[in-house]
């Protein structure tokens, strides 16, 4: 509880009257009910259902329960026969006190249609308190020239019961000189008075003592008494007379205790002791002698304890100034509490919904009541919920409100929400009161599982061990419990080439992928599959994610050698004139490996060479020059071998062997030199050498032109590849072509081979290179070899 002094914020506000007039007179009217005070507790009171002419099963349906203000619980409702029942045993005198008739209203609350029924319960009276007198002895002084019929006010006795069975009549006890008579006020009570039948004499007697006993009117009848002590006096003919018949002072309900609340004042005309007066209190009721306190001598009034507006806005004390005669008068102070701003708003929640389920529309969460003791504007209310809430209040009849959803909730963005519920005064200075709610949301499940990626892409090592964990693919879902439980699962390819379910595997549970089987690069290079995520609600949400394998090379494969062939069965030579020029193109060597990247990177080393220094060979593209001009010494054969190796790690490698003939001219006749282990060694005259060289020289020159024509003009005809030639453009594609331009393919070649028909043997006539596109050797390396063979 706090206090405020700023204003108001313009806000959503709902302002509450505490008018009662206005509330009476627009509510319904109130259900009766009547208990009488003192019955055991789970007393029979009414059939609700019978009262409000529902049926009994229609309050249990409709969450019915009995709300009193203050959160008090006189009343019980068995919901499952509508019968109202006493909660405890009532006392009709400790909850209404003197007020007559006892009334308890409260409130029956149905929900489903929401609907509150006013009612009141009426506490009646039985006869169970007996008359007292505050005092158990009253002293009067009469003087002695007190005429017969002279009327003396005694205190009036106190009955806690009302009705009938309060004080109903006063009675005496037997005497010559006194007799009771009954005067009743304005406010319907009935006070003794004592009046004189026989004029008194001091001398023969001084002193009278009389027992005075209040009868109330219950059945029996209950009595109390009280002793009158008459003291006769000398004659006082002069009365006390206050300066006012009637005091009104008003006072703030903070006053402190002690603080002066008014001074009456009364003279007397007589002298000596027949002039002295003093004050008291008459008629005075116990709440009067708690709140205030009389100085007798001085007619002071003081406080005594603290008074309070909610509890009683106004005191009528009446007191009375007697002389030292016996001689009285009477006047009458009205206190007036003055009403301050002492007590903060209180607010009772009724009925509670929580959870709630989300996107659900427009709901009732919570109906309370709220209330203010002060009054006036001090008692007038504002109601206020936080503006960034998706919830409102709603005023219901007197001063009930409802707190509703504004909409449908969403669970995924918000699951709880703490209100706080905020009531004003419009008091200075204002007190206010917050009461805090807790309202939790529900899940539904309204989210599908979401992928952490769009699409997922995984390497793999080829050759890799059966069972490998390759990778995870995640998702994740908004809802919450088992609408958020997910469970992956390979979904079957559309086009049914491949068998994923014989390649792959997933863990339902945590999306792990495996690769079941081993991989080759050079069979399979990348794939893709499906996965699927359905959480568990009802009905299922699901959704799929593309995942894509891709397989990664290892140099697992040599490299293979395209020319000059190596399988022994089509030996290849190449001639070099002996008047080639240095750096003149001697061959190529073409090799392909079928691995990719730098596991494909082929380079070139000569091992081993006839003539070392005769021959040079570059390393990234296999070309074979002359280093230096061919001089007449330099051996007619040279072999040269070569070792092909490609960039991975660890490097793997091929040999290939070159055969070599150096020739005065392409016209001299070539005869195929079988290998042998030593060389002969000519022995002809250098004349002989010469005249034999020249004509083989010129005679293959001639038939190699002649052929070559004729080829051409063939193979323009028929388009295809003869035995007698062939073109490695169609069995391997250019891909291989290294597309960084920094491997050994960075120029691919291509020879056409032209054969001597006249020959019994494989005799090569002559090589020309042109440049065609390197393929792949992926599975045509038999054919390849059968084709060179022929």
């Amino acid at each position: 509880m706090e206090q405020e002094g700023a204003t108001i914020p313009q806000q959503r506000q709902v302002l509450f009257l505490l008018v009662l007039l206005g509330v009476s007179g627009t509510a319904s009217k109130p259900q009766q009910f009547s208990v009488v005070e003192e019955m055991e507790r789970g007393t029979f009171v009414a059939n609700v259902a019978k009262v409000l002419g529902l049926e009994v099963g229609e309050l249990s349906d409709r969450g019915t329960r009995v709300v009193f203000k203050g959160n008090k619980e006189y009343l019980q409702l068995n919901r499952r026969t509508g019968d109202l029942l006493l909660r405890e045993t009532l006392d009709r005198e400790e909850l209404c006190g003197p007020s007559d008739p006892c009334v308890l209203p409260f409130k029956i609350l149905l929900e489903n249609p929401f609907q509150i029924v006013p009612a009141e319960l009426s506490v009646l009276d039985i006869n169970d308190h007996s008359p007292v007198f505050l005092k158990s002895e009253m002293l009067l002084k009469i003087p002695e020239s007190a005429l017969p019929g002279t009327v003396f006010l005694l205190e009036n006795g106190k009955d806690l019961d009302v009705g009938s069975n309060s004080i109903q009549n006063y009675t005496i006890s037997p005497n010559s000189l006194f007799h009771i008579q009954i005067r009743d006020n304005s406010e319907g009570k009935r006070y003794p008075e004592l009046v004189l039948d026989e004029t008194l004499d001091r001398e023969k007697q001084s002193e009278v003592i009389l027992t005075l006993t209040a009868v109330d009117g219950g059945v029996p009848p209950r009595s109390g008494t009280a002793q009158v002590r008459i003291l006769i006096v000398d004659i006082n003919d002069n009365a006390p007379v206050f300066a006012q018949l009637r005091y009104e002072v008003q006072i703030p309900e903070n006053s402190p205790i002690g603080s002066k609340v008014v001074t009456v004042s009364a003279t007397d005309l007589d002298a000596g002791n027949n002039g002295e007066i003093s004050y008291a209190f008459l008629h005075a009721s116990e709440s009067i002698h708690k709140t205030f306190h009389l100085k007798e001598e001085l007619g002071e009034l003081y406080l005594k304890e603290k008074v309070d507006f909610e509890s009683t806005q106004f005191y009528t004390i009446n007191i009375q100034a007697t002389d030292g005669g016996g001689l009285s008068a009477e006047c009458t102070v009205i206190v007036q509490v003055i009403d301050l701003n002492d007590n903060p708003p209180e607010l009772t929640i009724s009925s509670l919904t929580s959870p709630i389920p989300e996107n659900s529309p427009e709901t009732v969460v919570a109906v309370f009541s709220v209330s203010d003791l002060d009054s006036g504007e001090n008692g007038k209310m504002v109601c206020s919920i936080q503006d960034d809430l998706p919830f409102s209040l709603k005023p219901s009849i007197e001063n009930y409100y409802m707190l509703v959803t504004e909409g449908a909730l969403d669970r995924e963005y918000k699951a709880e929400y703490n209100i706080t519920i905020t009531v004003m005064d419009l008091g200075f200075p204002k007190l206010k009161s917050e009461y805090n709610l807790t309202v939790f949301i529900s899940d539904v499940n309204d989210n599908s599982p979401v992928f952490t990626q769009r699409a997922y892409t995984l390497y793999l090592q080829e050759n890799n061990s059966p069972a490998l964990h390759i990778g995870s693919v995640s998702a994740s879902d908004r809802d919450s419990g088992i609408n958020a439980k997910i469970t992956y699962s390979l979904l079957p390819p559309e086009t049914g080439e491949l068998p994923i379910f014989s390649y792959i595997s997933i863990n339902s549970d945590n999306g792990h992928l495996y690769a079941l089987r081993s991989l080759d690069y050079e069979a399979i290079q990348t794939f893709q599959f499906t996965v699927r995520a359905a959480d568990g609600g009802s009905p299922s949400l699901s959704s799929q994610v593309l995942v894509q394998i891709v397989v990664q090379d290892e140099n697992d494969n040599s490299p293979f050698v395209l020319y000059p062939l190596q399988n022994g069965t089509a030996p290849c030579n190449d001639l070099v004139p002996r008047t080639a020029e240095p750096g003149y193109l001697v061959t190529k060597v073409v090799a392909v490996d079928r691995d990719w990247g730098q596991n494909s990177w082929l380079s070139y080393q000569l091992l081993k060479a006839t003539d070392p220094g005769l021959f040079t060979l570059w390393a990234h593209n296999g070309e074979v020059h002359t280093a230096r001009p061919i001089s007449d010494k330099d051996a007619i054969k040279q072999r040269l071998v070569v070792l092909v190796k490609d960039n991975g790690q660890p490097p793997l490698s091929t040999m290939a062997t070159i055969n070599v003939f150096l020739v005065d001219g392409f016209s001299e006749p070539y005869l195929q030199l079988p290998d042998a282990p030593k060389e002969q060694i000519q022995t002809d005259s250098l004349t002989t050498y010469l005249v034999i060289s020249l004509t083989s020289v010129s005679f293959l020159f001639l038939a190699s032109v002649i052929v070559f024509i004729a080829i051409r003009l063939w193979k323009r005809k028929k388009h295809t590849t003869d035995i007698s030639r062939f073109t490695l453009n169609d069995l391997f594609p250019g891909h291989l072509v290294d597309v960084s331009r920094t491997g050994t393919l960075s120029q691919s070649y291509q020879y056409e081979v032209c054969l001597a028909s006249s020959s019994g043997s494989n005799e090569f006539k002559f090589l020309k290179p042109v440049i065609p596109t390197l393929p792949t050797l992926e599975g045509n390396e038999d054919s390849i070899e059968n084709g060179l063979k022929e």
